[in-house]
């Protein structure tokens, strides 16, 4: 499985960064600190809910993750 980590933006004054889970046909996005899946196309209900408390155990490296980012070097590696 893949997980793609946005950078760091913000929305309604507050920080917020999109993760997406990738395997095969299958993906996931959701969005942090609120740990909330947004969108699911293939995972189970159960698989939705691991991820969702994958990314709430995980929340501080994901979100150092998230400010690493570069948009600009993001969008050359295409």
């Amino acid at each position: 499985m893949n997980m793609i980590i946005s950078g760091v933006s913000e929305k309604d004054g507050k920080k917020i960064a999109y993760v997406s889970f990738e395997e095969g046909e299958r993906i996931a996005e959701a969005i942090i600190p609120d740990c909330k899946i947004l969108s699911n196309k293939g995972f189970s209900a159960d698989e939705a809910d691991m991820l969702e408390a994958y990314l709430r155990e995980n929340l501080a490296s994901i979100k150092r993750e998230a400010a690493a980012v570069n948009p600009i070097r993001a969008m050359m590696k295409d």
